[in-house]
């Protein structure tokens, strides 16, 4: 048979001479590919180290795109917020242009609530038994999700002096009129470290919202007309 020859063939006959017994050692020693590889030895698994390693990475980088999921989620709820009342301060405006009637933005920073009444003048005791609260398809009294809050709010009154709320005094309103003016007003919204502004102009009534703190536009200089809204 073959596999006996070449088996015989790796032991030297007494007969045979040194050169045929180093042939025949050459034949049968070991080559280099057939050792065994060193990465053989680690082929069944990883190390406890390795794995340490890899869960301490994977459980950084949750810990990085949680943060910024949730610093992302705080700010989408300010400008949610913010493009609520100004949305509201345009509804109101065409109201008040449209009905004829006095058209209020109420501001409760204490709530942290906003809503729109139609009705009324000066509010006396007779004008504020007319007004009514306005709750349809566009606006209904709405309440600021979160930590968002009414910052700051500024009124320049066309009825009165320029008021700005504090502790004291928790609401406030913005007056739309009928022929399409309204009080400026600058309205500051945010939860400490987001902020949006709000602006209304008395001469056209136009609303803006723009991201920001308000200080950064004083009422008196603001031109929304110039954006075309």
């Amino acid at each position: 048979m073959r596999t006996s020859q070449t088996i015989s063939s790796c032991f030297a006959r007494p007969g045979d001479g040194a050169c045929a017994r180093r042939r025949v050692t050459r034949a049968c020693a070991p080559t280099f590919s057939d050792r065994p590889h060193p990465a053989a030895k680690r082929a069944g698994g990883f190390t406890l180290i390795e794995l340490l390693a890899v869960a301490a990475l994977i459980a950084l980088m949750a810990s990085a795109a949680g943060g910024l999921a949730y610093g992302t989620y705080r700010k989408m709820l300010v400008e949610k917020a913010a493009k609520g009342v100004y949305l509201a301060a345009k509804y109101a405006r065409l109201l008040a242009v449209e009905k004829q009637m006095y058209c209020r933005l109420m501001l409760d920073k204490e709530s942290r609530s906003f809503c729109l009444t139609l009705g009324g003048g000066d509010l006396t005791s007779e004008e504020e038994a007319a007004v009514k609260l306005v709750s349809d398809a566009y606006s209904k009294p709405t309440e600021f999700g979160g930590e968002v809050e009414f910052e700051q709010i500024k009124v320049i009154s066309s009825l009165h002096a320029e008021t700005e709320i504090g502790n004291e005094d928790e609401s406030k309103s913005i007056v739309f009129y009928p022929d399409g003016t309204a009080d400026t007003a600058a309205v500051q919204i945010g939860d400490g470290k987001n902020h949006y502004a709000v602006y209304v102009l008395a001469a056209t009534g136009k609303a803006q919202v723009r991201l920001g703190e308000a200080d950064e536009m004083p009422v008196e200089i603001v031109d929304l007309d110039m954006d075309g809204n």
